[in-house]
């Protein structure tokens, strides 16, 4: 066992290290947040990529509010020697911890979402001893994915058509400077499309019919994201949107799956958030140090656990008619109504182009931005002495 004294240790956008007892305290808060809000949802959930961001958020929301069994697909690293575990184990052992102590069921299937064998291990661990699944949660985003074909795939975040100049920040310094994309290639378009669209979701919903694991009526949801025209050359219109609109089409195709059962597929459209994800796409990590400081200022600021709570309370789980607006004539579930409203979205694009390192901590909340993303690994928690060591080996026991 190996008591370490655990630091954030940031590389641009990415964290190397994480903080257990941390992990654990954000988990805890997010399932109090769920047991205040409970509502007659889902009794039995399978999540894919359900370790951190909107996946960890549904898994919560789903057991603390519903008190849903749970069976959770990941893709996370124990610790070894000196080296932490990552930050979705360290959450992952903290659900199922919580989950434990509230005689909630939970299983761990850890492994490449994206093939073959982690798809049969879990529909074997489905078949064991969990009850037939009522709602299907896809929530994975990868920089890779191998097919069933062995071919591997490549996601960019790239414009399409022409090249993107805009701004970012850059997490660790909170330098704002300039950046500039070539447009993808076709091959890095298809390749994204391939990773992060609706393929390997609608492999998933086959082999789960096709094995008998879900329930009558059965529902299966996917997330998007549209966010304002200041985003959309680097997202909506790039590479990473094009595979969501992929994603999106594939509803089609599971409705067809699910129909048998009387089920239904929905994809919901979410605000942005701080996560692992949103941290990589260029301008988006600038573009929410200002959309958190002007949603706080009129108090309608939503993080990941707000947003699922809402979602299944509101949106998939409601009792009554949808609101006017709840779902787009695509058929989308929009949650993120708050983010996109005109007069706030007007802030932003005056706002914007003054933007720069020596107002940055004046103009935006890149305070609170750089908080959530630490926090995202454990660090930054209240009540944690930073400097004592902690067992940094955490074992997860509902692994197959």
């Amino acid at each position: 066992m190996a008591k370490l004294i655990i630091e954030p240790r940031l590389r641009g956008f990415i964290c190397t290290t994480a903080h257990p007892i941390g992990c654990r305290k954000i988990v805890e808060e997010q399932a109090s947040r769920a047991r205040r809000c409970p509502f007659r949802g889902p009794t039995s959930v399978l999540v894919i990529g359900a370790s951190t961001g909107y996946g960890l958020a549904s898994r919560v929301a789903a057991a603390f509010g519903a008190g849903a069994a749970t069976c959770g697909v990941f893709f996370e690293r124990p610790a070894e020697g000196e080296r932490t575990a990552s930050a979705g184990w360290y959450n992952t052992a903290a659900f199922e911890s919580l989950a434990g102590e509230e005689g909630l069921l939970v299983r761990n299937v850890n492994g490449d979402a994206f093939s073959t064998e982690i798809k049969k291990k879990t529909i074997d661990v489905l078949r064991s001893d969990f009850p037939p699944v009522d709602l299907v949660i896809y929530s994975l985003a990868a920089p890779r994915r191998t097919d069933p074909a062995g071919v591997t795939h490549r996601s960019v975040l790239k414009p399409i058509g022409s090249p993107f100049y805009g701004k970012t920040v850059q997490t660790d310094s909170g330098a704002v400077r300039e950046v500039a994309l070539e447009p993808a290639t076709e091959e890095e378009i298809a390749g994204t499309v391939a990773v992060m669209g609706g393929a390997d979701w609608l492999l998933w919903m086959e082999a789960l019919r096709k094995a008998d694991v879900l329930a009558e009526g059965a529902k299966a949801i996917a997330y998007g994201y549209v966010g304002p025209e200041l985003t959309w050359p680097i997202y909506r219109f790039g590479t990473i949107g094009r595979a969501k609109e992929d994603l999106e089409a594939t509803v089609e195709k599971i409705d067809r799956i699910l129909a048998p059962l009387g089920g239904k597929a929905y994809i919901s459209i979410n605000k942005a958030v701080v996560t692992q994800a949103s941290a990589a796409i260029p301008v988006v990590p600038l573009y929410i140090s200002l959309l958190f400081k002007l949603m706080k200022e009129e108090g309608s600021h939503e993080d990941c656990q707000d947003q699922m709570i809402r979602l299944f309370r509101e949106g998939l789980y409601c009792d009554r008619p949808l609101p006017d607006g709840a779902v787009d004539d695509s058929g989308r579930i929009r949650i993120d109504g708050r983010e996109l409203k005109p007069a706030l979205q007007e802030k932003v694009i005056q706002l914007w182009p003054t933007l720069d390192t020596g107002n940055l901590f004046v103009l935006t909340d890149f305070t609170g931005y750089r908080s959530d993303f630490l926090r995202l690994f454990g660090f930054g928690v209240g009540g944690i002495d930073y400097d004592d060591a902690v067992e940094s080996n955490v074992p997860l026991k509902g692994l197959p």
